[in-house]
């Protein structure tokens, strides 16, 4: 099998050209985020979505915000994070993942779990080679564009539990297959599920939550669903939000 040296992403002219691929349906794309505490089911009400929808034929993947400024949960105290959960590729990452991959029967990669220290520690470096040609480098656009690059790439991966990459699509002479070249078993999915860890009124989710507002419109309100899971406490015999 191939090693984990070979990068399995395409081309950004490979991935746009299997997006406008007459035969490549539109992504389509469902957020959860979460309100008041963390630790609500987010995790859980994800998989069991995307379990819907694999029931109705579709073929789904899905993707993991976690906004704190660690680059992957391997450092972090399971005291105070739980337990890691070890991918394929050996990245370590939240235990939502292996609810993901149980749940649907798919093989996530490491880069499908997105945190603020992977994001920020990607476009520093590409300040520093100099590839945003000396200009001044901010959290509107730098930063939520490359969240937004980011989603759109990943949920092009196929994962499918079947151990297919696109490092398996490649073709005789070395260039990646188009959409239509490729067989039914490593088509990429037709919805993708994003979690957001932690509550909405989270400092360090700010920035996930205006990527994912600008990112509604760059793929279209008819391909983007938020969903929204809360606390609904009972106080005295009422509820209350």
């Amino acid at each position: 099998g191939p090693s984990h040296s070979i990068p399995w992403r395409l081309t950004q002219q490979q991935a746009t050209a299997d997006r406008l691929a007459p035969d490549t349906p539109q992504m389509k794309y469902i957020v959860v985020t979460g309100g008041v505490v963390s630790g609500l089911g987010k995790g859980v009400t994800i998989s069991s979505m995307g379990r819907m929808l694999q029931g109705c034929g579709l073929r789904v993947t899905s993707i993991k915000i976690d906004p704190y400024l660690n680059v992957d949960a391997g450092t972090m105290s399971p005291f105070e994070h739980g337990e890691t959960y070890v991918l394929n590729d050996g990245g370590e990452t939240d235990l939502d993942l292996g609810n993901y991959e149980r749940f649907l029967s798919i093989s996530l990669t490491s880069d499908h779990n997105i945190t603020t220290g992977k994001v920020y520690r990607k476009v520093i470096g590409k300040e520093r080679r100099g590839d945003y040609l000396g200009k001044t480098v901010q959290v509107v656009p730098h930063i939520t564009n490359e969240i937004q690059d980011w989603i759109e790439e990943v949920a092009s991966v196929p994962v499918d539990d079947n151990g297919e990459r696109h490092w398996d699509a490649e073709a005789a002479d070395g260039t990646f297959m188009t959409a239509s070249d490729r067989n039914a078993d490593i088509r990429v999915a037709d919805v993708c599920l994003i979690e957001v860890g932690g509550t909405v009124g989270d400092i360090e989710s700010s920035v996930f939550l205006e990527a994912l507002r600008q990112f509604q419109f760059r793929v279209g309100p008819e391909n983007f669903c938020l969903t929204f899971v809360s606390l609904v406490p009972v106080m005295g015999e009422e509820q209350k939000t």
